[in-house]
């Protein structure tokens, strides 16, 4: 079976992202669910499930890219950028500087290949 990049990017690597924004909003900046939801539009319930661990718990993001949200998080927070650059810029980084996954050892940009712990869709 062949994955495309940007399946991988859609059904983990953006969850992922996601997870660990919401998780620095609430913890590092003290904002409430709600607000969160609002500002990565998404629900208050996807939040919470993000923030206990209940999604994409399995996917571990790069230590450098986990910096990177730190400082993107910052930058919404400020009004400087929103969500959906941030996200953006965080998933440039790791096509560009090839940061891997950190549960398989497999490169984000292309398919995670030998992945033990990941389970990817059958694609129709």
């Amino acid at each position: 079976m062949h994955t495309l990049p940007q399946e991988i990017e859609v059904w983990y690597i953006i969850p992922a992202i996601r997870r660990d924004m919401a998780v620095c909003f609430s913890r590092e900046h003290k904002i409430s669910y709600d607000n969160i939801a609002s500002m990565m539009g998404l629900t208050k319930a996807a939040i919470s499930q993000y923030i206990a661990g209940k999604r994409v718990e399995r996917i571990k993001i790069h230590p450098k890219v986990l910096e990177e949200i730190k400082m993107s998080c910052n930058r919404v927070v400020k009004n400087k950028s929103t969500v959906i650059k941030e996200i953006s810029k965080i998933l440039d980084i790791i096509k560009r500087k090839k940061l891997h996954c950190e549960e398989c050892g497999g490169m984000i940009e292309g398919v995670l290949h030998d992945c033990k712990e990941i389970k990817i869709p059958e694609v129709a």
